[in-house]
């Protein structure tokens, strides 16, 4: 079973359609790349899966549980919005980190706020918060940033800055991890450094959805892709196989502007 399944999402800004009859799935450990020009809707459709759009039309489930559908009022509760952003992981273009919290405190704040929701530091609270500490370091290792886990983001390059948000979005364990354009805000010799950090993470089979113009990556790092072009798919599949032999006119024409250069 896929543990992502989008049917017929569409979204609308007015009389705008900014996505129209979007339907695909994913499955776990895959990376799907999703490519297009600036406009596309690939990031409408990444804010749609993490709710914070809701669509129009069209049903979002993961692991079998239909989260939204636009059909029934039910699973439109605000009530349960932050729950089900949960099961999404979201990397911003623009990091987004808190400048008066250090790495560390960035990375393990949403964690300690949700404990102190579910009421699961009542007992045993010292105990638990130097557990989360505890996984925040862990997580900053794996990015490469154990000793930068006291600084704060002024102190930090824009590709430390940017795999500190990749390790926020990882303490909550979400089922799929999403990267919107991850490299678009820093500049070329950054890029590399986290790239590095998402091709390992899919060489540990994290689930992930990454919206990107890098091609090369998402020819070599993806499982799968898609191709979106003014909010529709033209073009989805092996990602080898669509970004080396496109079969759409349209896709063609995109990629030729990455193969020419």
């Amino acid at each position: 079973m896929a543990i992502l399944e989008v049917r017929a999402l569409e979204k609308h800004f007015g009389p705008t359609r900014v996505l129209e009859d979007i339907s695909f799935s994913l499955e776990e450990g895959q990376a799907l790349a999703i490519i297009g020009s600036s406009g596309s809707g690939k990031t409408t459709l990444l804010r749609c899966l993490n709710f914070l759009e809701t669509p129009n039309h069209g049903s979002i489930s993961v692991r079998g549980q239909v989260l939204f559908d636009a059909a029934d009022p039910a699973t439109q509760r605000e009530s349960e919005v932050r729950r089900k952003r949960l099961h999404f992981g979201l990397v911003f273009q623009n990091f987004n980190l808190f400048p008066q919290y250090t790495a560390l405190e960035n990375v393990t704040l949403a964690r300690k706020l949700l404990a102190k929701e579910r009421d699961e530091a009542n007992s045993g609270k010292k105990d638990l918060l130097a557990a989360i500490d505890q996984e925040g370091k862990e997580l900053l290792e794996r990015m490469g940033l154990a000793d930068r886990a006291g600084h704060y983001p002024h102190q930090l390059s824009g590709g430390q800055q940017q795999r500190v948000a990749i390790a926020r979005a990882l303490a909550l364990h979400p089922d799929i991890l999403c990267f919107d354009e991850p490299t678009s805000a820093l500049d070329p010799e950054l890029t590399g450094e986290v790239l590095k950090v998402i091709r390992g993470l899919a060489d540990q089979h994290t689930t992930m959805i990454i919206v990107t113009h890098e091609m090369a990556f998402a020819r070599d790092v993806a499982d799968q892709a898609i191709f979106m072009d003014g909010g529709v798919i033209v073009e989805q599949g092996p990602a080898k196989e669509l970004i080396n032999a496109p079969k759409m006119e349209r896709t063609r024409q995109f990629l030729s502007r990455y193969t020419e250069n």
